[in-house]
Formats: C-alpha cells, sequence, structure tokens
C-alpha cells in the first residue's frame, strides 16, 4: 500500500519539478523501478541484479541513445565518467574489510550517477552526499536506541534513490 502511494508521490514531484521533457520519460519508469528496489532493499537488505540492470537498461540505454541524437557526447562522456568514478570509489569502500557496502548498493550508486551525470556534476554532487545525510542520522539513532549495534546491516538503496531523487529536483 505504501508503494503506490509513495510512487504516486515520486512521479507526481518528478513530473512537477522536470517537466514535459525527453528526461521525464525516462525518469518516471525509473522512478517505479526505483521504489521497488527501495521496497525490496528495505525488507530484505538486498538490491537483486536483475532489477539494477532493468534500471540501468531503462537509464543509460536511452539517455545514451538522446545525447548522441541531439549531438551532445559530453552530456554523454560526463554521465559515463560519474556512473564510472562512482562505481570505482564504492567498490573500493565495499572491498574494505567491516565497511557494510554491498556490491549491489556500489551497482544502483554506478547507474544512478549515469543518470545524475547526464543532469549535471551538480546534481551528481548533491546525489552522492544526500544518501549518507539521510542514512547517518538513522544510524546514529539506532545506535543511541539501542536497535542496532555497529555491525548492524542497514539499507542504502533506499538513500541512494532519494538522494538521486533530491538531486534531480532540485538542480
Amino acid at each position: 500500500m505504501w508503494t503506490i502511494a509513495t510512487g504516486a508521490l515520486v512521479t507526481g514531484l518528478l513530473g512537477a519539478t522536470v517537466g514535459p521533457t525527453p528526461l521525464l520519460a525516462v525518469l518516471l519508469p525509473a522512478a517505479v523501478l526505483g521504489i521497488l528496489l527501495a521496497a525490496v532493499d528495505l525488507r530484505c537488505l538486498r538490491l537483486p541484479n536483475p532489477l539494477v540492470a532493468v534500471l540501468a537498461a531503462v537509464t543509460v540505454v536511452p539517455l545514451g541513445l538522446s545525447a548522441l541524437l541531439i549531438g551532445e557526447p559530453d552530456r554523454l562522456a560526463r554521465a559515463g565518467l560519474a556512473a564510472l568514478l562512482t562505481g570505482l570509489v564504492y567498490l573500493l569502500v565495499a572491498l574494505l574489510p567491516g565497511a557494510g557496502l554491498g556490491l549491489g548498493d556500489v551497482k544502483l550508486a554506478a547507474v544512478l550517477c549515469f543518470t545524475l551525470g547526464f543532469a549535471g556534476w551538480p546534481a551528481v554532487a548533491i546525489g552522492l552526499l544526500t544518501p549518507h545525510l539521510i542514512n547517518g542520522p538513522i544510524a546514529l539513532t539506532l545506535l543511541l536506541t539501542r536497535r542496532a549495534k555497529r555491525r548492524t546491516a542497514l539499507p542504502l538503496g533506499p538513500a541512494l534513490l532519494i538522494g538521486a531523487l533530491v538531486a534531480l529536483v532540485t538542480t
């Protein structure tokens, strides 16, 4: 039930802020997939590869083709660079002992940063900072209330998705 309400809220927010642009045609299906990914991550602490792959196909392919068709290869290069750098940094963090970052988070962050890179570097910066501003206070509250321990796994996927949404509607 909450996923339907969340879907309506997110798609309405995107429609109102992004407006009738080709980017909106990519963002609306991505938002639906994002809500599904967030629900799965909250429940299972997993971001299934098939869903992340579909999100990548729904975003990367149309945005890449549109950049080439409208003659803006620099947008495509920026998006690819943002995805590559984000993927590498998140992968390095995930490989650290006890990092608590899963490979699903790495893949999702890279896919989201492709879209954010397409929108511009300010969107990438906001999209990368916001998830940690969301999860940090949540983790601190859980630790202080003793509802979690230092090694308790927390889902990052929903925060990554919210961060991307915030970045897209504010830049």
